[in-house]
């Protein structure tokens, strides 16, 4: 605002002098013409210049405009015919381009405005002449990219008001000269390079009443001097590196209107008394990273604010228990206040949207963004704050659902909500908002449908509502936006049909993102859009199995994606010649068939992955332009043309061609991609030695030639590269000795594998340098001697929870991210008994794998590690005790090796332990119980006869007869722990039994005489039936006696 109000001040300021000169009759018809030095000069200043806009059609050297006084942007002094205004501001469709020489302008002595801003002239520089024009009131060289340093010399222009030269690269600091400018009132060095500190002498320039120094590089602190800038409104230092304590002499502006102080994440203040002061100020910018816990904060904060337009405290770390919350500023509210920032602090309690409600009642801007903010937003929240225009809360923690009353604020322009906890469905009243142009709900936990309402919002311009869980149809009223430009709906479970319908009407539709969705695209086949699309990503979405010819029309795509489509066919010529202006390409995983052609066009730093096809042949020479290549997973047999080209360029980053049918050499002309960081050419038929020559990729980071029949041993050129995290040649026929300069010079390496070659000798000491290494597979070689013990030294190897995971279906390029992950990194390990492929491991695997050699001696005492095999060795010695220490020890393979001596009991300690082997070896004594042990089966033990206990069902020699007693002892815990329980139970329940029966019976009179009673009788028939039973047996026996 400041800026605009000062424009206008000299803008009338040149009219009104333009009317002067008329009346002293500079412009009357009695003129006289142009000197000629003046018109050469002008002349001369033209040439070089590209004028595709016709600004200086009318400088012409011919008869009909030989006066230059006449020429556009030309004013003169009548009398004398001096060029007094010199005025030729560009703008975005009218501006010139070129390498100007402004020392050709030093003839116009007696200039007085000079204005070329807005245009190209990238590259130029402002000569030290510019300081002999002594007569320039006006200088205006800003939006031209010019370079260098600014002359001190421009000191010397004593009657300059108005300096402006924004936005263009100057370097270096800033001028101390220009404290001479006394007169000087309009000062904006914004958006350039400028370092240094911020010179004392600028607080010279008493008749300073703009001063805007944001968007560079000073540093240093904020020269007290400033407080002399008794008439200056507007000062603005956002966005440099200052430090320190503010000055409390800036309260010494008694006109400042706006001020300007964001971005120093380093300012402090000691007290903010002296805002307070600052009665003039409507406009408040500050970044004070101790600002809420300051003095006379509250007091500032109450004073002011009820004066304010625009307040904005980024970054100043104010919490819930700052005055923002507090009642006590409820008393004061602000009708003027229109803007408020309060994002990128630690805000937690939504109690801060009652606060806001209570505080100011005509707020047409609010940011919360960037804070911590939790629980729901009110209900009634848009009832209340009905004047917003712009809402912005990303990237908080806010819950619950959005609040229907959003739809009553009928002003709203922008609502950004993206990257919450917000649940449940789009509210239908959204749909009211007749001024709404910004949608951004994404990433979050949205459901239900897209709401039809949103097709009555005409204004809308940008849809973003990506990463929810929105499921249904796309509603056909969505093609009713006719100003829409940009459609998000990524990473959601929508489904149906995308049709014509959808799409006719959006005729300034630029980006269409419909990734990762369950979507069809069913066009007829001569359908033309009615947009011309930048970005199109259509990632899962089914377009096949014909390529879509609708692509056709498409000339301006930067982007596209159409992976994982179901497209199953030849890729047509003309698609092919549209690379000339995409810059991401992705169509991997389709069926795609056919060769590339070898086009003369160019690609620099595209990114092309069209890996998972059918792809044939040659690769053409013209994509080694490309910054990335992806062509892995297809049937391609050659690349010797396309790395030995002579036109090839140096700027290719990652080259993936995995997995095709490579055959032959590898070329030895790698010293054409210096700039390689990515270079995978694994599971290819690639034959005879390593070229030297790879030694020149200098700056590799991943060298990946896994599974091919490479012969000879590595290339000692390899040290080179000494940036290398992975060097994998595993599965090849290589030979010799494990290099020691890998050690001495590959020290940032974090993965490891020569497995399954023709390696020999031992394994050289240097490796242990590679502190930071995470896999270190050796195995599979023939490898001898000893373990060093400095494996120990392998810092990197820690404690972390490993899971295998699986490659993606299909490769995600993100639309709205630049940086995408261009290349999946991968590695073959044995993990668990099994080779797994590992994609993109984080380097997290922390394992070590010699198994399948001829090594000898002990085992290490100390390796931290989750993965370890030694099998297939000839290891002897004892298992080390220590390594119960090993408390992420998730896989252990010994087997198959010489190892003596006891199982360490330490090793039941390791509760992760999930896959142990042991067998094949000469152990001997009981197997130790408990915790992990005590799941492993017999084949974990097999092959050592002198093992015995429970996991093998074998008992200890002289131990037969006390088997019983020592399992009793090893399940002495667990059965003493039941038999407690047990007796417990049955105790509890006879009590409770016996009690619950005598004692009613002792207790209750009537209950004890009935128990009595039966008792009685029941003892009277017991003993009538015993004298019958016993009667009745006295006879029978008599009778038998006496026969």
């Amino acid at each position: 605002m400041g800026t605009y109000i000062m424009k206008i001040f000299f803008t009338v300021l040149l009219c009104f002098s333009h009317g002067i000169l008329s009346i002293l009759g500079f412009n009357s018809a009695s003129r006289v013409k142009c000197i000629e030095r003046e018109r050469q000069a002008l002349l001369n200043f033209k040439q070089g210049l590209t004028d595709v806009s016709g600004m200086l059609s009318t400088w012409t050297d011919d008869e009909k405009n030989s006066d230059c006084c006449t020429w556009k942007g030309i004013h003169c002094n009548n009398e004398t015919g001096q060029v007094h205004m010199l005025h030729l501001r560009g703008s975005d469709t009218h501006f010139l381009i070129g390498l100007i020489n402004i020392s050709l302008l030093i003839d116009l002595q007696n200039i007085q405005h000079l204005d070329l801003s807005c245009h190209n002239f990238s590259g130029s520089q402002i000569p030290k002449h510019m300081g002999s024009l002594k007569n320039l009131i006006y200088l205006d060289l800003s939006r031209l990219d010019l370079t260098g340093k600014i002359p001190y010399q421009l000191g010397n222009l004593s009657k300059l008001k108005y300096l402006d030269l924004s936005c263009n690269s100057f370097v270096g600091s800033i001028p101390c000269e220009l404290g001479n400018l006394s007169k000087l009132e309009y000062l904006d060095l914004k958006v350039n390079y400028f370092d240094g500190a911020i010179p004392s002498q600028l607080g010279e320039l008493t008749r300073l009443r703009y001063l805007d120094l944001s968007s560079n590089y000073i540093r240093g602190k904020i020269p007290y001097q400033l407080r002399n800038l008794s008439q200056l409104k507007y000062l603005d230092l956002w966005g440099n590196i200052l430090f320190g304590t503010i000055p409390f002499q800036v309260g010494n502006l008694p006109t400042l209107h706006t001020l300007g102080l964001e971005g120093h994440f380093d300012l402090k203040i000691d007290d903010a008394k002296w805002l307070s002061s600052l009665s003039s100020l409507r406009t408040l910018h500050i970044s004070v990273s101790n600002l809420g816990s300051s003095r006379y904060w509250k007091q500032m904060i109450i004073e002011l604010i009820p004066n304010l337009r625009e307040l904005s405290l980024t970054h100043c770390n104010l919490t819930d228990t700052s005055i923002l919350v507090s009642p006590d500023s409820i008393k004061n509210s602000s009708f003027s206040l229109v803007t408020l920032d309060l994002s990128h602090n630690l805000l937690k309690s939504s109690a801060i949207f009652y606060w806001l409600s209570n505080f100011t009642t005509n707020l047409h801007t609010l940011s919360l963004s960037y804070n911590l903010l939790e629980g729901s937003i009110p209900d009634g929240f848009g009832n209340v704050m009905n004047s917003l225009e712009h809402i912005n809360l990303n990237v908080n923690k806010l819950q619950g659902q959005i609040p229907a009353s959003i739809g009553n604020i009928c002003t709203l322009q922008e609502l950004y909500l993206e990257s919450n906890k917000l649940q449940g469905e789009i509210p239908t009243s959204i749909g009211n908002i007749s001024t709404l142009q910004q949608l951004h709900l994404d990433n979050n936990k949205l459901q239900g449908e897209i709401p039809a309402s949103l097709g009555n919002i005409y204004s809308l311009k940008e849809i973003y509502i990506s990463n929810n869980q929105l499921n249904g149809e796309i509603p056909k009223c969505i093609g009713l936006l006719h100003e829409l430009e940009a459609l998000y709906l990524e990473g959601n479970n929508l489904d149906g049909d995308i049709t014509e319908l959808h799409l006719s009407n959006l005729s300034k539709l630029e980006v269409l993102d419909l990734t990762d969705n369950s979507l069809s695209l069913k066009f007829v086949d001569n359908w033309i859009p009615p947009f011309q699309l930048y970005d199109l990503v259509l990632g899962s979405c089914k377009l096949g199995p014909s390529f879509p010819s609708w692509l056709h029309s498409q000339t301006r795509l930067q982007f596209l994606d159409i992976s994982d489509a179901g497209i199953d066919d030849l890729v047509p010529d003309w698609f092919w010649n549209k690379l000339h202006s995409i810059r991401r390409l992705n169509m991997s995983h389709n069926s795609l068939k056919g060769t590339i052609p070898n086009l003369q066009i160019k690609v620099p730093d595209a990114v092309i992955v069209i890996n998972s096809n059918q792809f044939e042949g040659k690769i053409p020479s013209f994509l080694s332009q490309a910054e990335t290549l992806d062509l892995s997973e297809n049937k391609i047999s050659n690349f010797k043309a396309f790395l030995c080209t002579k036109k090839i360029t140096t700027g290719m980053i990652t080259l993936d061609l995995s997995n095709n049918q490579i055959m032959g050499q590898l070329p030895n002309c790698w010293k054409h991609l210096r700039t390689l960081e990515y270079l995978d050419l694994s599971s290819n038929k690639l034959s005879g030695k390593i070229p030297q020559s790879m030694g020149t990729l200098v700056d590799l980071r991943a060298l990946v030639l896994r599974n091919n029949s490479l012969t000879g041993d590595l290339p000692f050129t390899l040290k080179k590269c000494t940036l290398l995290n992975i060097l994998d040649v595993s599965e090849n026929l290589l030979c010799g000795p494990i290099p020691s300069w890998i050690g001495e010079s590959l020290q940032q390496l974090q993965i490891l594998s020569l497995r399954e070659n023709r390696f020999f000798g031992t394994i050289p000491v240097h490796l242990c340098c590679i502190s930071q290494i995470c896999l270190l597979d050796l195995s599979r070689n023939h490898l001898s001697g000893g373990i060093p013990t400095c494996l120990k030294n392998f810092t990197a190897m820690m404690a972390i929870e490993i899971i295998a995971r699986g490659r993606d279906t299909y490769r995600k390029m993100s639309s709205t991210v630049i940086d995408d992950l261009v290349y999946d990194l991968n590695v073959l390990f044995m993990w668990k008994g099994k080779d797994y492929m590992f994609w993109n491991p984080d380097f997290l695997l922390s394992s070590i794998d010699l198994s399948g050699n001829n090594l000898t001696g002990e085992i290490p005492k100390e390796i931290g590690l989750v993965s370890l095999n030694l099998s297939r060795n000839n290891l002897n010695g004892e298992i080390p005790s220590g390594i119960g220490s090993l408390n992420s020890l998730d896989f252990l393979d010994l087997s198959r090796n010489h190892l003596f001596g006891k199982i360490p009991s330490t090793l039941s300690k390791i509760d992760r332990l999930a896959v142990l082997d042991l067998s094949n070896n000469d152990l001997i004594g009981r197997i130790p119980w408990g915790r992990q042990l005590q799941t492993f089966d017999a084949s974990s033990f097999e092959g050592n006869d002198g093992l015995c206990g429970e996991q093998l069902n074998k008992s200890c020699p002289g131990e037969e007869t006390t088997t019983k007693a020592q399992g009793a002892a090893l399940y002495g815990e667990d059965n003493n722990s039941f038999d407690g329980a047990l007796y417990m139970s049955l105790s509890l329940g006879f009590f409770t039994g016996f009690w619950g029966l005598i004692g009613s019976i002792l207790l209750w009179q009537p209950w004890r005489i009935s128990y009595l009673r039966f008792l009685n009788r029941a003892t009277n028939y017991i003993l009538m039936k015993c004298r019958r039973w016993f009667k009745g047996s006295v006879v029978h026996i008599s009778v038998n006696f006496f026969l």
